[in-house]
């Protein structure tokens, strides 16, 4: 949430044409009530993409699914692992781990209202209730109502005592849970997620499951896409350089700044571009220093790749 924007995505997309991206959750109160158009907004170019939603009405989810269908999202997910107290407040998110035969009559709703398809992210646990065959168990459910994937963040989450930054660091890890899974339901598609960092990780785990998800590591070091449509989609094409990414966001900027748009709406996306690179500290400083000021525009890129080239 507030980070896969539709201007991080465009971002990501320029680096990777095969991933599959996610919006921030979107709670269904949002899209019913709210301004649905701007919620919904996303470019062309984002596909594949898929649509989180955060709530518990199988009545609502499956109206919000069929807007994400309409809107020509590829994917609506269902998030039940997100323990922010706002999603507590509201019952869905983590609180849902506790309910899964409800979380069930969601999917089903879901997946009788639309024809993409229909897909849950959750954890391996919630406060105590954290052993493997209630895992098992809340899986089975999802999987009969219609899940076409489950993704599971390989950690517990705790709805007290912990904030939502707290929730993704200290529980410990536990892959193999997530690996017994698949072997236990051999035929559904099942991925993983929760400290993977780098491609390596990635393809360790693709020995044992579906799918990997990557959030923070690739937020915070966005370069690491630019080779996955060679590595595990097979494609036979050049890896974009940094510069290469950049020149083909600039058209975007300037499109955004016509519209009334700020600069430092993308670029506060874009600072790790360089993550790991002598350059890096130039390219954030200078994107962070210029971004922000009054009539900056997409000339501030170019004095921030400039920056990286002179050392």
């Amino acid at each position: 949430m507030d980070w896969t924007d539709r201007h991080c995505r465009y971002f990501h997309r320029l680096i990777s044409k095969e991933t599959l991206l996610y919006t921030e959750m979107i709670t269904t109160g949002a899209l019913i009530h709210g301004d649905h158009e701007r919620f919904l907004r996303h470019h062309a170019n984002e596909h594949p993409i898929a649509l989180q939603l955060g709530g518990s009405d199988p009545a609502a989810l499956a109206q919000c699914a069929v807007m994400a269908e309409q809107a020509g999202y590829d994917e609506v997910n269902l998030n039940v692992g997100c323990p922010s107290d706002r999603v507590q407040s509201g019952q869905f998110g983590l609180c849902l781990m506790k309910s899964p035969k409800q979380v069930a009559e969601c999917v089903h709703a879901m997946k009788q209202a639309v024809s993409i398809p229909v897909t849950v992210k959750t954890r391996t646990g919630v406060d105590e209730q954290d052993h493997y065959e209630q895992l098992q168990h809340f899986v089975s459910l999802q999987l009969s109502a219609g899940a076409d994937h489950i993704c599971i963040h390989a950690r517990k989450g705790w709805l007290q005592g912990l904030s939502p930054k707290e929730n993704r660091d200290i529980p410990p890890l536990d892959y193999p849970k997530v690996y017994q899974i698949k072997q236990d339901f051999p035929d559904a598609n099942i991925g993983i997620n929760g400290g993977i960092t780098t491609l390596n990780q990635a393809e360790e785990h693709l020995r044992q499951v579906d799918a990997v998800m990557i959030g923070r590591a690739v937020y915070k070091n966005p370069y690491l896409l630019a080779y996955v449509d060679e590595r595990f989609y097979h494609k036979n094409q050049a890896v974009p350089s940094r510069s290469d990414i950049i020149e083909a966001l600039i058209p975007y900027v300037a499109a955004h700044i016509e519209n009334g748009g700020k600069l430092n709406h993308i670029t506060r996306h874009i600072l790790g571009l360089f993550q790991g690179q002598p350059s890096a500290k130039r390219w954030r400083q200078t994107l962070s220093h210029k971004a922000h000021l009054p009539g900056a525009g997409a000339e501030v890129l170019h004095q921030a790749l400039i920056a990286t080239e002179s050392l």
